[in-house]
């Protein structure tokens, strides 16, 4: 049980944190999901790129994998607030 724990602990804690610390980015751009969703959103989604990332390359805590859940959150994030122009 603690390896699963460790295992989705960064995810955990960026679908957590997220949220939170990008409603102090300037702009009025607000999301259109709830904590809760958009909490669930990054997490699952976290949890995709770890899987992925022991999955491709033989172990868990590799620097690229966290580089890909890094980046994959934010892209999620950006997502939901509607960051794109227009």
């Amino acid at each position: 049980m603690n390896h699963v724990v460790n295992f989705a602990a960064p995810a955990l804690w960026l679908a957590l944190l997220l949220p939170w610390l990008v409603r102090f980015l300037p702009g009025k751009k607000s999301s259109r999901f709830s904590l809760t969703t958009q909490f669930a959103l990054i997490f699952l989604s976290g949890l995709v790129v770890l899987a992925l990332g022991l999955a491709l390359l033989g172990q868990d805590g590799k620097m690229m994998t966290y580089l890909g859940l890094v980046v994959t959150a934010a892209t999620v994030q950006w997502f939901m607030r509607k960051g794109w122009p227009g």
